[in-house]
């Protein structure tokens, strides 16, 4: 009798093991579909994770000006530099190239309350297109919600960090030296246009790379939520 029982035990332990096996090797059988909810959860959490990635890495010292977002000397005004530097005014336009940048960085950190109250606002169609779309689907999807806003928002705090960087007093004394200038076309470009464009450019082109890093790599997925619903979204991929 005891050794009947040993053998039905073996028999429901290797059956257990098959189980698991196959549910292991199979992602239709490991990765159930998430609820509504938990697809929400998931995206918000990777979303601000993005975010937060983003406007860090921008925002920090030397965030545009020692990055590849570095904002050039504007290009209406590429004939202006090459008669400063040449008049021997390159160290008073590298400068002005700097505080700009340094203009940038203040700006920026501005950015998050704004993707926050895009996230927060978004429908279950909002969160399933991002999901299942292409890898920079939820950077496109905060792109067309709130340019409008980031550009309302960015444009009196930049006025106000371009003023506090004192821009503008670097500014004039170049552009009154060159328009002085015989011969010359005098240029005065929208500074804070400019530097605004710059700035969201950098700011998505940030987020597309962090938003591409959590959907490629299963270590960033930070959470429950995010890794369930990332493995399920893994998985539909790989089945189609």
């Amino acid at each position: 009798m005891r050794s009947k029982l040993i053998l039905f035990s073996a028999f429901i332990f290797l059956s257990g093991c098959d189980i698991l096996n196959e549910i292991t090797q199979n992602p239709a059988l490991k990765t159930f579909a998430p609820t509504e909810a938990e697809m929400g959860v998931a995206m918000k959490q990777s979303l601000n994770v993005g975010i937060e990635q983003a406007v860090q890495k921008l925002s920090a010292s030397g965030g545009f000006s020692q990055s590849s977002f570095r904002i050039p000397w504007p290009e209406e005004a590429a004939r202006m530099e090459r008669a400063l530097r040449t008049s021997g005014l390159g160290s008073s336009v590298d400068r002005f190239v700097e505080t700009m940048n340094q203009g940038a960085e203040i700006a920026v950190r501005e950015a998050t309350p704004i993707f926050v109250n895009a996230i927060r606002n978004m429908s279950f169609t909002d969160v399933r297109d991002v999901l299942l779309g292409p890898e920079d689907a939820a950077t496109q999807f905060l792109q067309r919600t709130t340019s409008s806003a980031l550009r309302a928002t960015f444009a009196p705090i930049l006025q106000e960090a371009l003023v506090k960087v004192e821009l503008t007093a670097l500014w004039n004394p170049l552009a009154d030296t060159y328009n002085a200038l015989p011969f010359v076309q005098p240029v005065n470009p929208n500074l804070e246009e400019y530097v605004t464009d710059k700035a969201m450019t950098a700011l998505f082109t940030s987020l597309a790379t962090e938003e591409a890093k959590i959907r490629s790599n299963p270590r960033l997925r930070s959470t429950e939520e995010m890794k369930r619903v990332f493995a399920f979204r893994d998985a539909q991929l790989s089945a189609n």
